[in-house]
């Protein structure tokens, strides 16, 4: 799906704003023929959550209702209308002037909804119902009950089986966008590279909506035009080539045009970078070098927002990792805003892109040792979620396909593939994801702490081992010289195992309250975060196919209640205000002095 862009053929009005809001009760309906009743606002982009002061509003599972008045211009009316939205979270029914004009299950990925036949020139209303309703068909998964209120009505509950609080809302940018009736709809952009003559070949493949005249032309990132063709499938040769790299990127331009003889029809711009990336004999390549992972899990999470994009979050992040020597992240535990991705793109930050497949385990709670016991639950015959899963990776390669930031696709956190039926599953997800993308990027998923090499069941699948590990915390709680012992055995475990996948973590951390000091090495310390990270860092360097250690978290962040949990996860380098913890200085020290490349050849 293309971002939307103002062009010289293409309006893009942002609906952003104040909205009218209101909470749907147990046993209310509302009919959108008629305008909402309330005095209710809320601010989109953002989660609805943290910007009530009513407790009942910020934990009601069920159903709620946006609202707004917007203009349609005269001059847009011969041109068709569609409204988009960034995502709704989970599920969205939209109307204009009462009149449905579409549906989207799915709260991470963007939705695109033609609306010609239901607005009018001047002024028109739209209203959106979501439902923040979460089950065992839904991804992520969560645990929905039933009861019955003292009037009879039922009421809806979720108990997410995630560790992240279950933010709702319109999260993203709702736009109304004007585009020609034969227009652009898609572009794939597929570099082959070789690295030894620096030059490629970049096929490029126009969708459009009709039979068309199509015009490409490849611009460097001075504006300057490199190579042209016409038709809708082509081949483009350049020489002398900028590739992308970590943390120095450099992004070409495909401009797009759709011709009625001299006259442009419709023009769209997609930028894209030339970069190869391949395993091989243990190693992660980006362009023919051993790359090594430096960065974090993270969270769209932030005060007051929520999960709603903030951009100057986004770019105060990504000057943090930077700073502390990171170069990449994984969108745990959904994809992210494509702003943020476009900025990674222009930034060089390496991305591993994750869809929102978690909670696809038994129950979730803390106790790991009771799981290495349970090996027989028969979770995998009984969740109904392969609808939704492959759904939310065609969306989420469709949108990030072009994106040189992306090297990996993760196609479930944690999920329990160390039970039965797991590999089932997954096979054709895997095979699903490796149809769709024709850059062939690795695909993984990311291995639960009880799914050990002689329990796990799809690691054949996966073209690399990204595995989630919290000795010295969840195991071996405080007992770091135990701790290094188990993962440093594991990990050799691994290795003899796959001895050409490379290895890396891609969460592993140790909740920690800032300003909390031991001089005993006590857990949740601040010193106990430095000493466990760096146990760690010590088995990393001795594993000759460990590629790479994304931490668990970048920042604190919100959760769901519970007596594990203080105002959500601590796990954080940096606080969620953004404040370093000890570990941060720690850690800076160490990745600022680790290459991006050649760091184990």
């Amino acid at each position: 799906m293309l971002y939307p862009l103002m062009t010289e053929t293409r309006s893009v009005l942002s609906l952003n704003g104040i909205w009218s809001f209101k909470m749907q009760a147990d046993g209310e309906h509302h009919d959108p023929v008629a305008p909402l009743q309330t005095t209710d606002v809320m601010a989109v982009p953002a989660s609805f959550n943290d910007q009530t002061a009513n407790p009942e509003l910020r934990q009601h599972s069920g159903y709620f209702w946006y609202e707004r008045d917007f203009t349609v211009p005269a001059a847009l009316t011969d041109q068709r209308l569609s409204l988009r939205f960034g995502s709704a979270t989970h599920e969205a029914w939209v109307f204009v002037n009462g009149i449905a004009v579409g549906h989207h299950k799915g709260g991470f990925t963007p939705f695109e909804l033609p609306i010609n036949d239901a607005v009018q020139a001047g002024a028109n209303r739209l209203t959106v119902k979501i439902s923040n309703l979460l089950d065992h068909s839904t991804l992520p998964v969560g645990n929905y009950t039933e009861t019955k209120d003292a009037n009879g009505n039922t009421v809806s509950h979720v108990d997410e089986n995630f560790d992240f609080f279950n933010y709702a809302g319109l999260h993203r940018n709702v736009n109304l966008l004007a585009t020609p009736w034969n227009r652009v709809e898609d572009i794939t952009v597929t570099p082959h590279i070789d690295l030894d003559t620096t030059s490629a070949d970049i096929d490029i493949a126009v969708k459009t909506t009709a039979a068309a005249t199509v015009k490409v032309t490849l611009l460097d990132e001075e504006g300057t035009i490199v190579a042209t063709a016409n038709g809708a499938d082509n081949t483009l040769h350049l020489d002398n080539i900028h590739l992308w790299q970590p943390l120095n990127a450099y992004l070409y331009q495909a401009r797009v045009e759709i011709l009625d003889g001299d006259t442009v029809v419709d023009s769209y711009t997609e930028p894209f970078g030339l970069r190869t990336i391949e395993i091989k004999s243990g190693k992660f390549l980006i362009n023919g070098e051993p790359f090594y992972f430096k960065g974090f899990g993270k969270h769209e999470d932030s005060y007051v927002n929520g999960r709603g994009m903030n951009e100057a979050v986004n770019v105060l992040d990504l000057n943090l990792l930077k700073k502390i020597g990171a170069n990449s992240f994984r969108t745990s535990h959904y994809p992210y805003s494509e702003e943020m991705m476009r900025l990674c793109d222009r930034e060089g930050i390496v991305v591993i892109d994750e869809v929102p497949a978690v909670g696809l385990m038994p129950d979730f709670n803390f106790d790991i040792s009771s799981a290495f016991k349970n090996t027989e639950n028969p979770f995998w015959s009984t969740v109904k979620t392969q609808a939704a899963h492959e759904q939310a990776l065609k969306e989420m390669i469709g949108r990030d396909k072009n994106h040189a930031s992306v090297v990996i696709w993760s196609i479930a956190n944690e999920p329990a593939t160390f039970l039965p039926g797991a590999h089932d599953y997954f096979e054709p997800l895997f095979k699903l994801a490796r149809s769709l993308d024709t850059q062939n990027r690795p695909c993984t998923y990311i291995n639960i702490m009880m799914s050990t090499p002689d329990r796990d069941n799809c690691s054949d699948l996966a073209d690399l081992l990204t595995l989630n590990r919290y000795y010295g915390w969840y195991l071996q709680t405080g007992d770091l010289k135990a701790a290094a012992a188990a993962e440093e055995a594991e990990l050799r475990t691994w290795q003899e195992k796959w001895p050409d996948k490379p290895i890396m973590f891609t969460e592993f951390g140790a909740d920690t309250v800032a300003g909390v000091h031991s001089s005993y090495n006590e857990p949740f310390s601040e010193e106990y975060q430095v000493n466990y990270y760096d146990m760690n860092a010590k088995i990393f360097d001795k594993i000759d196919n460990f590629v790479g250690e994304q931490l668990w978290n970048f920042a604190d962040f919100q959760t769901k209640f519970g007596i594990n949990r203080v105002q959500g996860n601590k796990k954080g380098i940096f606080t969620r205000s953004r404040e370093p913890k000890a570990a941060a200085i720690w850690l800076s020290h160490r990745w600022n002095s680790i290459p991006n490349f050649n760091y184990k050849k």
